[in-house]
C-alpha cells in the first residue's frame, strides 16, 4: 500500500493508529493531510469572507439606474394611459380627443391629482357637445376603467419589466405607504420601491458571484 502513501505498522518506531491491524500515512501523505485543510479553509474563507464595503460612487450609481429605471416605467404607463384615453374618447366621440388624451399622459406623473385632473377636460366636452349627463357618466366610467386598468396591470407589469419589481410589491406597497404617509406615501413609493429593488438585485448576484 506504499503506492497510496499508506504502510502497516510494523515497529514501534512508527506511530500506530488506535486500532487492530491499523495503518499509518507516509510522510507524503500526512503533509497532504495537513495542508488539504487548510487549503478548503482558505477557499471557503475568501468565498464567504465579509464582502467588501460600497463606495459613495457605487451607491451613486445603483441609486441612479434605479430611478433611471423608475423614470422610464413612469414615461411608459403615461404613454399607454394616454393611448387607452385616446381610444375610449375616440369611441365615445368626444371632441378634441387627442388633445384631451394627451394631456391626461402628461398629467400621469402627477399623484392623485393627475388623473383626476385629466378627467375633467372630457367631461365638460362630453356635457357641452351632447347637453346631457348620459355622455359624461360615460366618460366617468371610461375613467374608472383607466384607473383600474392602470393601478392594477399596467403600472406593477412596466415596474416589473423595467425596475425588476415584482408586481405584489408595486400593488401593495403604494396601498400601504398611503396610509403611513397619506399623498407623499403613494408619491414615494414606485421610486423607493425601485431603489430596494435594485440593491437587492446587487447583493444577489454577489452573493452568487462569491
Amino acid at each position: 500500500m506504499e503506492g497510496h502513501g499508506l504502510s502497516q505498522a510494523t515497529s514501534g518506531g512508527k506511530m500506530e493508529m488506535p486500532r487492530a491491524g491499523a495503518w499509518e500515512f507516509s510522510p507524503e501523505a500526512l503533509s497532504w493531510l495537513k495542508l488539504g485543510p487548510l487549503k478548503t479553509q482558505v477557499r471557503y474563507c475568501c468565498r464567504s469572507g465579509p464582502s467588501r464595503r460600497m463606495t459613495f460612487r457605487e451607491h451613486l450609481r445603483i441609486t441612479g439606474d434605479a430611478l433611471k429605471n423608475w423614470l422610464l416605467a413612469q414615461i411608459q404607463d403615461s404613454i399607454a394611459v394616454g393611448c387607452l384615453w385616446w381610444i375610449g374618447l375616440h369611441f365615445l366621440k368626444v371632441p378634441w380627443a387627442p388633445f384631451w388624451a394627451g394631456l391626461a399622459a402628461i398629467l400621469q406623473f402627477v399623484p392623485h391629482l393627475g388623473p383626476v385632473l385629466g378627467m375633467l377636460g372630457p367631461v365638460l366636452a362630453a356635457a357641452i357637445r351632447w347637453a346631457d349627463w348620459e355622455h359624461p357618466f360615460y366618460v366617468l366610467m371610461l375613467y374608472a376603467g383607466v384607473v383600474v386598468v392602470d393601478g392594477f396591470l399596467l403600472q406593477p407589469y412596466l415596474m416589473k419589466r423595467s425596475a425588476k419589481v415584482p408586481i405584489w410589491a408595486s400593488i401593495l406597497a403604494p396601498i400601504v405607504l398611503g396610509f403611513v404617509i397619506p399623498f407623499w406615501g403613494v408619491l414615494l413609493a414606485p421610486p423607493l420601491l425601485a431603489v430596494v429593488y435594485a440593491y437587492k438585485t446587487r447583493r444577489f448576484g454577489a452573493e452568487r458571484g462569491s
